[in-house]
Order: structure tokens, then C-alpha cells, then sequence
């Protein structure tokens, strides 16, 4: 796939996007700070491709899928869907307008209603965006899950009468019920067993084929990513610090935070772990991260300068940007 970002392949356009998370306390309840998620954060996704967020706990990485999606609005800035602004959408052309765009969550044991049978799970989208009748409802949710590989007879059962796995191809088969252009996928096997996350990913990547999906696949696990995307997005502390084709990012890493992570991933060869530069220190907090470069307090080529610069992303080489005063 040409990974090439062109305007007229454009699916997804983010621009300055942030999101912060007000603090109130005191007699009055009175905004005493802000919890800053998300900060100025730009990048496009083209048609038809996996773009994969990575980042630690903590990074804002879902935080920003909501905020795209407008499951939660954003502070400022601006999300286009094929040159259609979504923010200035009114509620009800949004509800409309979400036919588009889905997300799987990560938790398949509490995304999914306990109350509510499969079928009712799976059709609640195609009940309020399509004229459906029962009979087609039931034969609609049927198909759909022979396509995530359950069977049509548990279209009657309860969510807790699933594995975990099952739950997240229920979870699957209800966001592409609508046929969506566009899947932010929220660590959808970080809970999962080693073994069941290979067949959704694989699930995933036929369906992608299938439907021509265009897909956020967030995740904090870069064998993940690599199996999956074809660009990949790190972020740190609210920010991105370095987009890159996948197979350039991880045979040359840029940014000293994409280099710690990909040198911390598991490996069997214990001399592979020899004068490697092991993050130290958990993430700062997002209240008040820190001035400057927001990796500076961990990094290990930081000095003065980058205690007061924040780098933009810059250009490395041919669709590779990374944000780092020392590249």
C-alpha cells in the first residue's frame, strides 16, 4: 500500500486538536487546574489505512480517539471526515453522520449491555440508522456474526454466557454492523490471551480487506502495531513525537522515546539486552506535565534547551517526522 499522504486520499484530517479535563475543588467548586490529555496534536489518516497509535498508559492515546470520534468534545481544534467538519455538526446530523464512524472498545466484558441479548446488542445501530424489519434485522445480525466466525445460533444468548473473546467479535460485529468507513479500534486485545489476540487481529485484518476499512488501531503493545499498521503514531504526555511508515519506524527509530520503547519490548536473546536505554520513571502528570520538550524529564540526550523549546514535528525523511530538538 502507498503510504504517501495525498489530499485527495484524505479520509481523516485532525487539526490542532486538544483536550483538557477540568479540575474543580474548594468551598465553591471553583476550576482550580486542568487535566491537559491532549495537546495541539495534527495528523491525517488516508483511505484504506491502519494508522497505529502507540504509547504508555497514560500517553492520552484513547482519550484522543474519543475526541475524534466526538464521543467526547474536544477543548479546540478541528476534525474533517472526508472535508466535512464533524465538530460543527449539530447533535442530530451527528447521529446520522455516526453511521461512518465506530469504534470496539477495549473491555469486552463491560462494553457490552448485560441486559440485552446479542441480537439487540448487534442491531441497535442498524435499528436507528435503517428501515429493517425484524425478520431482516435478525438475518442482518446473523450474517454478521458467521463473519466474525461465531454462529448464527447465539444471536438469542447474554454477553455473559461469551468468552472474552467472543465478547469482542460480538463487540466487532456490532461496529461494522453499519458498514463504517472508518474503525477507531481502542486496544481491542490488550485484554484478551495471547493466543485469541492473534485471531482478532487476523479477524480484523480481513475484515479491514472486506469493507475497505480506513482504521485508528490504538494499542500499547508494538508487536501489535507492527502486525497491523501501516503508519505508526507514537505519543507521549498528550503530544505526538513521531509519525512514521511502519517498517521505517522500527528499523529506524528517530525520536530517544521510540527508540526506549521499541528497546524495552520482550526479546529471547539476552544479548539483544545489553546497553540498552531502559525508560526510567513513570509518565509525568498531565496536570502540570513538564516545560519544554514533555520527554525531557526522561530522556537521555536531554539539556537546557529542551527544558525551554516544545519541538514541532519536523521532517526526517520522506513521511517521517519526528519532534526533537537533538535530530
Amino acid at each position: 500500500m502507498n503510504n504517501t499522504i495525498n489530499e485527495q486520499k484524505k479520509l481523516i484530517d485532525v487539526v490542532n486538536i486538544k483536550k483538557y479535563f477540568p479540575i474543580t475543588g474548594g468551598l465553591f467548586n471553583r476550576h482550580v487546574g486542568n487535566v491537559k490529555a491532549v495537546e495541539k496534536v495534527n495528523f491525517s489518516i488516508n483511505q484504506g489505512e491502519v494508522l497505529g497509535l502507540v504509547g504508555e498508559s497514560g500517553s492520552g492515546k484513547t482519550t484522543l480517539g474519543r475526541a475524534i470520534l466526538r464521543l467526547i468534545e474536544p477543548t479546540e481544534g478541528q476534525v474533517f471526515f472526508e472535508k466535512t467538519e464533524i465538530n460543527s455538526l449539530t447533535e442530530k446530523e451527528m447521529r446520522s453522520f455516526r453511521r461512518n464512524m465506530q469504534i470496539i472498545f477495549q473491555d469486552p466484558f463491560a462494553s457490552l449491555d448485560p441486559r440485552k441479548k446479542i441480537l439487540d446488542i448487534i442491531s441497535q445501530g442498524l435499528k436507528l440508522q435503517t428501515n429493517l424489519k425484524e425478520k431482516e434485522l435478525k438475518d442482518t445480525v446473523a450474517e454478521l456474526l458467521k463473519q466474525v466466525d461465531l454462529q448464527p445460533e447465539h444471536i438469542n444468548r447474554y454477553p455473559h454466557e461469551f468468552s472474552g473473546g467472543q465478547r469482542q467479535r460480538i463487540g466487532i460485529a456490532r461496529a461494522i454492523a453499519l458498514k463504517p468507513k472508518f474503525i477507531v479500534a481502542d486496544e481491542p486485545v490488550s485484554a484478551l490471551d495471547v493466543s485469541i489476540q492473534a485471531q482478532i487481529l487476523n479477524l480484523l485484518q480481513n475484515l479491514k480487506e472486506q469493507y475497505s476499512l480506513t482504521m485508528l488501531f490504538i494499542s500499547h503493545d508494538l508487536s501489535v502495531i507492527n502486525h497491523v499498521a501501516d503508519r505508526v503514531m507514537v505519543m507521549y504526555l498528550g503530544r505526538i513525537l513521531e509519525i512514521a511508515d511502519s517498517e521505517q519506524l522500527y528499523s529506524n527509530p528517530s525520536h530517544p522515546y521510540t527508540k526506549s520503547l521499541l528497546e524495552a519490548a520482550p526479546t529471547i536473546n539476552s544479548d539483544n539486552k545489553k546497553n540498552k536505554e531502559i525508560l526510567k520513571g513513570d509518565i509525568p502528570s498531565p496536570i502540570n506535565p513538564p516545560s519544554g520538550c514533555v520527554f525531557r524529564t526522561r530522556c537521555p540526550k536531554a539539556d537546557s534547551e529542551c527544558s525551554k523549546n516544545i519541538p514541532e514535528l519536523k521532517n526526517i525523511n520522506k513521511d517521517h517526522f519526528a519532534a526533537c530538538i537533538k535530530i
